[in-house]
């Protein structure tokens, strides 16, 4: 019996496999691509307004009672409706009604800024307004404010290297102050070329770092008001990522505390410095072998208790610590598991409470979903306040009592409840998004697809957009949209109303976007593969992903694989036909920072390290170029001040050089794009000639 079903299983799928590969190519006459070129873009237009009731916007009442929103509707006319928040009651109102009158509170989101992110000192008066500091001619000096000679207190500053940056103490007792060594950022320039005012082309310039260029340094010192005294802290010169942000220790200024990432991204810490003797030690320590990701790291500073909230990659995810400010150390982990927690929207230092964003910890879904949770300071009492299968939304009334959750999926229109903030629970449905002429048009809804990474064991998750009407009996060319930047990840997790995907599937192809290992916001070694490796982009991940798509659609053609992308995505788009070749045989590029080391100095020693070592170069689109198979189009605006236009030229020279051919497209004055209409227009063309043999329409003959 068993040999029978194992005989069975193999007819099964020997027909399957024969029956598939005897799938004949979608081959389109130009008659028909002619027409899906029309159809393509009257879905364009049509499609624009065609969902309805997607969001909610929730205008609240002074009250906290209720609110008000309102709906466009089909004919682009307008309803309202008022919102009871005990009940969710729904009350329609009319354009005059007083509730639409009021004060417009807005949407309520929280956030907290990442400790990154700062403002400079307005002043340098005290705060008990009884002495001013200042700069002159490099050199800091100490003015009482009821009168008196001031008191000069540094001696070594001058105007190119001055002291500034002058931070006082909330009791007026002490000052930091650094003692600046600045560094010019050295120039990049590009000409416009079509400047109607002159008949030649005009040169222009912008300050700009590139890996390995040095940063400004910053010395710190402080200073003791009663004695005048500068003291230097034990603690190396501040050089990367400029200077930073003190926090006093609550209760006793005589202590404070800076963050400092060491370049080179390995190592972060936080240093309390004993600002009379201005010894210091570590709070925090943390090193790797391969990254941290300073920008993702967060940290609050409580007002009373001198403890801080920090997030950590350290044991493999992303996730909150309570840390003694005073002591130094871990208190405890707020939260733990395979899961990410991805923001932090608000502290409640009274009840010791923290509302925060993660993916990940809902069993059964996308992982990169968001959903939002509530939490204490002791890792006690987690409330999910978003169950729901979708990546959510959500805006608070002013005072906090409810929310307004709006949740989707790429194959879920949007809905909008309306929630109880103490539990979570819910007191309505407010609205479910109306997308019958969405459906009319014929538009299918994109399919979420997961299939195994390159490891075997990690599930790879992304979208496939079909061709309206598409014939399951024709094998169908790919075109991958790939942005593989690790600083997050790509594929859309919301329903998606309409864009170029869908728009490029109308001409006949299916349209795919996944996000491969070395991306963002899953875990620490998910996002390793892309240390001084940004060459990989996920690109192992993304071919065993359409090849598993393949195997369950047979009209999945992976002989016609393709792929676009901009800026990073122009990297990885071009790097797929120099690196994997066998696979990917036609490839758009816009924009792209083809070598590393040509980019900004930020984004890439985050990813690629520091200092620039031989694995920049052999990583490069540029060292690679004689590699290239496949038809590619390059794409780039003349003034994009992101990504140096030089990038793309000196690809082309080196593919030039290397006797290969390739098309080249350069817009007169756009800066950093994928060409804009016209080259958008453009990368269709080149798909259609390419894997149907095609031409496109002829629009100077008025096609």
């Amino acid at each position: 019996m068993r040999n029978r079903l194992l005989w069975l299983l193999f007819l099964i799928t020997s027909r399957y496999t024969g029956w598939a590969q005897s799938l004949p190519p979608y081959q389109p006459s130009r008659t028909e691509i002619l027409a899906a070129y029309k159809s393509a873009t009257r879905l364009d237009s049509l499609a624009k307004n065609a969902v309805l009731k997607g969001n909610v916007r929730a205008h609240w009442q002074p009250d906290n009672k209720g609110f008000w929103y309102r709906n466009i509707l089909a004919d682009s006319s307008r309803e309202y409706w008022y919102v009871e928040a005990r009940t969710g009651t729904k009350t329609k109102l009319t354009d005059s009604t007083s509730y639409i009158t009021t004060t417009d509170n807005g949407i309520v989101n929280g956030g907290i800024k990442s400790r990154w992110v700062r403002q400079r000192p307005s002043d340098s008066c005290s705060p008990d307004k009884q002495w001013t500091a200042y700069i002159q001619a490099g050199n800091i000096f100490l003015r009482p404010s009821v009168g008196g000679a001031a008191v000069q207190c540094s001696f070594n500053g001058d105007t190119t290297n001055p002291y500034g940056q002058i931070q006082w103490s909330p009791d007026s007792k002490h000052l930091v102050v650094f003692h600046i060594y600045p560094v010019a950022e050295k120039p990049v320039y590009y000409v416009l070329s079509s400047v109607d005012t002159t008949s030649r082309g005009v040169l222009q310039s912008h300050e700009y770092a590139q890996p390995g260029d040095p940063f400004t340094g910053y010395e710190l010192f402080t200073i003791n008001v009663a004695d005048k005294k500068l003291v230097k802290a034990d603690t190396e010169l501040y050089n990367f990522l400029d200077y930073p942000w003190i926090h006093w220790r609550t209760g006793d200024n005589s202590y404070f505390t800076f963050e400092k990432a060491d370049r080179g991204h390995q190592r972060y810490r936080i240093i309390q410095v004993n600002a009379t003797t201005g010894a210091t030690r570590n709070l925090i320590e943390q090193q790797t072998s391969t990254f941290i990701f300073e920008s993702r790291i967060f940290s609050w500073y409580t007002a009373v208790n001198n403890e801080i909230i920090w997030s950590s990659e350290i044991y493999g995810y992303n996730h909150l610590y309570l840390l003694d400010a005073e002591k130094g150390g871990v208190k405890n982990a707020i939260t733990k598991g395979d899961w990410v927690v991805r923001k932090v929207d608000s502290v409640d230092e009274v009840k010791r409470v923290i509302w925060f964003q993660a993916s990940g910890l809902n069993a059964g879904e996308d992982p990169y979903n968001l959903h939002y949770y509530r939490i204490g300071f002791d890792g006690k009492n987690l409330v999910s306040l978003t169950p729901a299968n979708g990546s959510h939304q959500c805006s608070f009334s002013p005072d906090r009592q409810y929310f307004i959750d709006n949740y989707s999926r790429p194959d879920l229109p949007a809905v909008t409840e309306l929630r109880r903030t103490a539990d979570g629970k819910l007191i309505s449905v407010i609205e479910r998004a109306d997308i019958t002429a969405f459906q009319n048009l014929g538009i299918r809804l994109p399919e979420v697809f997961v299939a195994k990474g390159r490891d075997g064991f990690t599930d790879i998750w992304g979208i496939v957009c079909r061709p309206p009407g598409f014939d399951s009996t024709q094998k169908y060319p790919v075109i991958e949209n790939i942005y593989a930047g690790p600083q997050d990840a790509f594929v859309p997790k919301r329903f998606m109303n309409y864009g170029e995907m869908q728009s490029m599937a109308a001409l006949g192809f299916i349209v795919v976007q996944c996000d491969g290992m070395g991306t963002a916001n899953r875990s620490k070694a998910f996002h390793d593969v892309c240390w001084k490796n940004l060459a990989d982009a996920g690109l192992p991940d993304r071919i065993l992903w359409i090849k598993a798509l393949a195997k369950k659609y047979p009209y999945i053609d992976t002989t016609r694989v393709g792929l676009y992308g901009t800026s990073a995505g122009g990297q990885n788009s071009a790097g797929a036909l120099l690196f994997h070749p066998e696979f990917y045989k036609a490839a758009v590029s816009a924009c792209g920072c083809h070598d590393n080391r040509i980019d900004k100095q930020w984004w890439n020693e985050q990813w690629m390290g520091y200092p620039v070592g031989p694995h920049y170069a052999a990583q490069s689109n540029i060292t690679n170029a004689a590699k290239l198979q496949g038809s590619l189009l390059l794409i780039v605006g003349e003034a994009d001040n992101n990504v140096p236009p030089e990038s793309t030229y000196r690809f082309a020279s080196a593919l030039i050089k290397a006797g290969k051919v390739f098309d080249l497209l350069v817009v007169p004055g756009m800066g950093h794009s994928d060409g804009g209409s016209y080259g958008r227009l453009k990368k269709r063309d080149f798909f259609v000639r390419k894997f149907f043999g095609v031409d496109p329409p002829d629009r100077n003959k008025g096609e």
